[in-house]
């Protein structure tokens, strides 16, 4: 008997589990998604922030939750794995996040990002346990804000009280020492740790070394194009030709399909 292919969420959850680290890239529409996959990415994430400038929303304010599902709707159907960058749910209500979590599967998405903004831990336990009844297929990333907006204290007893709520795997960005992260990964039994990629920090290869499964590079992609295009339309006016990679035209023409303009 021959075995029938992998689910995409299971898939997806194999990307942490095997192989090198999942390597993140996070779209904020649908050209940069397809243009991140025709590089080989076969799994793509979304930027909470780069959805909500593109909008002319604020960050972190549950203000977004129309724009994201619109783009995971967009984006579920593509041949990547796509995971969602959801804030905290959009809500703090447990009931509410499920029901967000459970329109994401239905729209394709095989993973959840969802952070816990320094709240009651005991809250956010109870967003990844109603995402987790919703949509049990979803690969659910619990994020801890213990680094990112604190100095750290907490963390071990956050993640702990995330992965017996059904957390598939734990986020903490800010964290960057490499020994920290090492003692992390190692006390956190084989769950998969993400760790958000700092230009300053540790090297994609060093990560590997010490443990992290997931590499995230959250709102970089998004500031990183936004400062090119800023320093091409500067350099012209100066009389200076852009440089570094330009995609032709019909390059991101055709993931658009949108027409000439």
């Amino acid at each position: 008997m021959t075995a029938d292919p992998p689910t995409a969420p299971t898939a997806f959850a194999g990307l942490h589990r095997s192989g090198p680290p999942l390597l993140l890239p996070t779209a904020w529409d649908h050209a940069s998604a397809r243009l991140f996959a025709a590089q080989g990415f076969t799994a793509i994430g979304t930027t909470s922030l780069g959805v909500a400038a593109a909008a002319g929303l604020p960050d972190g304010t549950a203000s977004t939750r129309d724009e994201t599902l619109r783009l995971a709707l967009t984006l579920g159907a593509e041949p990547f794995l796509l995971s969602v960058d959801a804030e905290g749910g959009f809500s703090d209500d447990p009931h509410e996040v499920g029901e967000f979590a459970r329109e994401l599967a239905a729209v394709g998405a095989v993973g959840i990002n969802l952070e816990d903004g320094l709240g009651p831990p005991a809250r956010h336990a109870e967003k990844i346990a109603a995402v987790r009844s919703a949509a049990p297929g979803l690969f659910v990333n619990a994020r801890t804000d213990t680094y990112w907006l604190g100095d750290g204290e907490g963390t071990v007893r956050r993640l702990a009280a995330y992965v017996e709520a059904g957390a598939d795997g734990v986020f903490v960005p800010g964290l960057t020492d490499p020994a920290t992260i090492a003692a992390l990964a190692a006390d956190l039994d084989g769950v998969p740790l993400n760790i958000l990629y700092a230009p300053h920090g540790p090297t994609v290869a060093h990560l590997t070394d010490l443990g992290v499964r997931r590499i995230s590079l959250g709102s970089l992609p998004y500031r990183r194009a936004l400062g090119a295009a800023v320093e091409a339309v500067v350099g012209i006016r100066a009389g200076r030709a852009p440089q570094g990679a330009l995609p032709s035209y019909d390059e991101v023409r055709e993931p658009a399909g949108g027409a000439p303009g």
